[in-house]
């Protein structure tokens, strides 16, 4: 060919022009091969055997071939595709040649010989790929609305100035005239009332609280009345309930650690308690975050229970094996990461874990620099160590002191054992045998019976004349048994008489029901009582010796009984762990002595447990930080490079060193999460309270403000009112009252066909979207208008099933009283079980974070309002209280029936419907159908 061309060009192309070509053509002419071009010989290559996974559609681990900036990056597994230092040693170029056994591609068509050589070629001469001539185009995924500083738009204005109250109503009536539609008109003040004492409270109104607000719109005007109730709700115990049951909601609280297992976490209630007194007191949100992250570096020890609200397998629910060690690890530092992500950041973070974000510019590396924070936070119990604790437990440690004097003064008033008079039965506590003095090296104590199983005790004292217990092995005394059992370095025998009480300081014999312990003295004491128990600590009452001798060896080795069981009372199983007092054998004045000693011990024993309450949470406990590697696709089997403690660059700059301390690392990250300039942490919250208060927030999506999310439906709204929160002090009460007492809430639920066919969601707010109550609010509601709603608040929740955790079978509390009837917020919530009654209205079961609440309407939820036991107690209850309170006449019962529970009387129309069903049927049937009524079950 080149042969033609050259031939037909001499033919009428002067000499200069021929000299011109030669210097094109050199490899024609000499025989020297071209370079290899990328875009006419390499690209193609490409586009044939490589981009279908790896292209723009698909990125097989994480590799993309397609655009320069990509190869040279890598892919998870291999790196960059293309070494530019040692090309020959390019991932590309060895794994399409066959790189240890692995050919590129695996399917289809594998590279010619021809193609492979040109292939080499390029890589030999470099691999040169020009810039700017990739066919594609990055998308640069930091260019997204919510990732760009908030800005601080001005209220537009709007020309119906009558009807907005504040700025929030200039940016929705300048929305709905941009869609050519007009907002609902204001709601009575009767169903304003009832709409924000549920969003604040989670109740109804009482009849008194409607009667006094329209008494005050009367005497002082529409807006000052508006105000007042305001007021009130935010500064009611009740708002903080309220809130903190959505705030719940997103961070997973339960009080099981879930999982097959499913085992209780009795101590994670000093969590929920947080949070509602941090609502209540109207803590600012940057703080509420800080103390969530970093609480235990303050006084706010409690809140770090956020950090390990997620469900986690606890030590001993995990393989032995090194390999799940580290895989439960990394799964509960995942949990840790996806929760600060998701709750503060509306971001979706833990997608990161095993390969970059898809979606949002979150690479992979920096998911495991946000797991840096968090690196040395375990998933476990903690004292707490505010000042209130402290002082509890000062008082406490005084308090068993005097227990432990008041014991010391009841053996000298117990009867001799062997001396005829009947002696209180055996306890788990602690057990006294008072005897004659008698001299001696070794005391023998001998079991013969048990309650159960192998005996276990957890110190067994012998005190001298003088009171001094020589038995103890500071004193120099030695034990020697007839065989013991050790279980995890407890029950071994020299925690006998290490002067320690409670379980994991005990002595557990080795013979079911049976067993022998001796106490020898360095030298001959004369001893005159033993005292001995199962667990001083009162937490097992299982393996207490019921039938046993105590004997002392006298001078000839002879072993003399000085006391046994037979002269004491029957044992009682439900009186195991009761310390009994018997005045028998004792002088009257010795009698009432005892007897005040008694009575001052349970009266300091009940104080003890009152203060011991709160004293510990699982709050999380913290240690030096783990060493946080790259994960090659999330495999704590395949780590990579070390990573520093960072955060996303595409939201901020925050790095630290490797050796940062544990503290410092959550002090940082808290810091930066509540910089006011941070582009998320105020969107996001301010969202949530708006759908909160809406039901759907300005983004639709809240807990993703990132690329797969919704973009806001009034973008500037929601930035007016984050810049206005940071303004106020990071305020949620005073964002509570811009939105309640704005023109937009107070709007009525009219419908209008033409502007639902335009916005048929009511994202644009024409009018007040409608609602229904959450699960919470009608089992609270119904409480409260039957007069049985218990307000005792904080400490254990109260029990939905007849058991607190375990692997299933769980049988729900059909019936409650006393705590059982307080707010569901104080139920001892069971992961992934849902209550029999209230979970049918899409209550929770914590299993996963719940950003927004789905509505559901099934025939299951009439059934349970209908039919339910404890629809049925409450609607018994309130017929009661209502003929209590509006006496015998049957219309003014009705009424008032109507009143507590819809917040009105009764129309004509309905009083000629109900009385024949209360007269023949009585009025719990008609508390049933009002409870079932939509009036009830919605927000006004």
């Amino acid at each position: 060919m080149f042969d033609r061309v050259l031939t037909s060009s001499f033919a009428s192309t002067p000499v200069a022009g021929v000299l011109f070509l030669l210097t094109l053509l050199p490899g024609v002419l000499w025989g020297a091969e071209a370079k290899v071009d990328f875009v006419r010989d390499i690209r193609p290559l490409l586009q044939k055997h490589c981009y279908s996974c790896h292209g723009a559609e698909r990125q097989k681990s994480r590799l993309r071939l397609d655009i320069k900036s990509e190869a040279l990056r890598g892919g998870e597994i291999y790196g960059p595709a293309i070494d530019t230092a040692t090309p020959l040693e390019s991932p590309l170029l060895l794994l399409v040649r066959g790189h240890d056994g692995l050919t590129m591609p695996p399917e289809g068509d594998d590279l010619s010989s021809g193609e492979k050589d040109l292939l080499t070629r390029w890589f030999k001469e470099g691999a040169i790929w020009p810039d700017g001539v990739d066919l594609a185009k990055l998308e640069d995924r930091r260019d997204h609305w919510s990732f760009k500083p908030v800005t601080a738009p001005e209220p537009p204005e709007v020309s119906d100035a009558d009807w907005y109250k504040n700025p929030i109503d200039r940016f929705v009536f300048a929305k709905l005239r941009e869609e050519g539609l007009v907002p609902a008109p204001e709601a009575n003040p009767r169903h304003w009332l009832r709409r924000v004492t549920f969003d604040l409270t989670g109740l109804p109104p009482t009849p008194e609280d409607l009667a006094t607000f329209l008494s005050e719109i009367e005497s002082r005007g529409m807006e000052t009345a508006y105000e007042s109730v305001v007021e009130r709700l935010l500064k009611s115990p009740r708002h903080g309930e309220r809130w903190a049951q959505h705030w719940l909601d997103i961070v997973r609280y339960a009080d099981t650690h879930g999982f097959e297992v499913n085992t209780e976490r009795p101590n994670a209630w000093p969590y929920r308690d947080y949070v509602i007194d941090a609502f209540n007191r109207g803590t600012p949100y940057d703080q509420f975050i800080r103390e969530q992250i970093a609480g235990d570096l303050g006084d706010a020890g409690a809140a770090t229970g956020f950090l390990v609200t997620a469900s986690v397998l606890l030590p001993g629910q995990i393989g032995k094996d090194e390999p799940s060690i580290r895989l439960a690890r990394q799964d509960s530092l995942d949990e840790i990461v996806v929760n600060i992500g998701q709750t503060f950041l509306g971001l979706s973070i833990g997608c990161a874990r095993c390969h970059d974000h898809k979606f949002d510019p979150v690479t992979q590396r920096e998911y495991y620099s946000m797991q840096a924070f968090v690196a040395g936070v375990e998933y476990a119990d903690r004292e707490l160590q505010t000042p209130d604790a402290i002082q509890k437990r000062a008082k406490i440690a005084a308090w068993r002191e005097r227990l432990a004097a008041i014991d010391q003064e009841l053996a000298g008033l117990t009867p001799l054992a062997r001396s005829g008079a009947m002696r209180t039965a055996v306890n788990a506590r602690m057990n006294v045998d008072r005897f004659a003095p008698v001299e001696t090296r070794r005391v023998r104590f001998t079991i013969e019976a048990t309650n159960s199983l192998e005996p276990c005790i957890d110190e067994l004292e012998v005190f001298d004349t003088e009171g001094t217990n020589v038995a103890l092995a500071k004193a120099g005394a030695t034990v020697t048994s007839s065989g013991d059992i050790v279980v995890a370095n407890r029950h071994e025998l020299r925690q006998i008489n290490d002067g320690e009480y409670g379980n994991s300081r005990s002595w557990m014999s080795n013979e079911m029901g049976r067993g022998w312990v001796i106490v020898e003295f360095p030298e001959p004491k004369t001893v005159t009582r033993v005292v001995w128990g199962r667990d001083r600590q009162e937490q097992y009452k299982d393996r207490l010796p019921t039938s046993y001798r105590i004997e002392a060896e006298v001078t000839d080795g002879t072993w003399q009984l000085v006391a046994d069981a037979t002269d004491r009372q029957p044992f009682q199983p439900e009186q195991a762990v009761t310390t009994t007092f018997s005045p028998a054998g004792l002088s009257p004045a010795e009698a009432q002595q005892g007897e005040a000693l008694i009575a001052e011990r349970k009266q300091i024993e009940a104080d003890i447990r009152a203060a011991e309450v709160g004293l510990t949470a699982f709050a999380g406990t913290f240690r030096t930080p783990d060493d946080i590697r790259l994960l090659t696709r999330g495999d704590p089997e395949q780590p990579k490079d070390p990573v520093l403690p960072a955060v996303p660059e595409a939201i901020g700059s925050l790095t630290l060193p490797v050796d940062a301390p544990e503290e410092t690392r959550r002090r940082e990250l808290a810091a930066w999460i509540t910089d006011p300039a941070h582009p998320l942490t105020a969107r996001v919250m301010v969202n949530r309270v708006w759908q909160w208060h809406f039901g759907t927030g300005l983004v639709d999506t809240a807990s993703d403000f990132g690329r797969t999310g919704s973009v806001p439906s009034h973008p500037e709204l929601l930035d007016w009112l984050s810049t206005e929160f940071v303004r106020s002090g990071w305020s949620l009460k005073h964002l509570h009252r811009l939105i309640v007492l704005s023109a937009t809430y107070r709007q009525s639920q009219r419908f209008d066909a033409a502007a639902a066919a335009k916005d048929v969601d009511v994202r644009l707010l024409w009018r007040f979207p409608s609602r229904r109550l959450d699960a919470e609010e009608i089992r609270d509601a119904m409480l409260a208008v039957s007069g049985r709603l218990n307000l005792k608040m904080g400490g254990p929740g109260f029990d939905l099933f007849d058991k607190r955790g375990g692997l299933s079978g769980f049988t729900p509390v059909e019936s409650f009283s006393g705590d059982g009837l307080r707010r569901m917020i104080y139920a001892h919530k069971v992961r992934r079980e849902r209550d029999a009654v209230f979970g049918a209205f899409d209550c929770p079961d914590a299993g996963q974070s719940t950003a927004r609440r789905r509505e559901s309407t099934t025939p299951i939820q009439a059934l349970n309002l209908l039919n339910s036991t404890f629809t049925l107690e409450q609607s018994e209850a309130l017929a009661k209280r209502v003929q209590q309170e509006a006496g015998d006449d049957l219309a003014k019962q009705i009424d008032h029936l109507y009143m507590l529970v819809l917040g009105r009387t009764a129309n004509d129309e309905e009083r000629l419907a109900v009385e024949p069903v209360a007269r023949e049927h009585g009025l719990a049937t008609v508390a049933r159908a009002l409870f079932n009524s939509n009036e009830f079950l919605f927000v006004p």
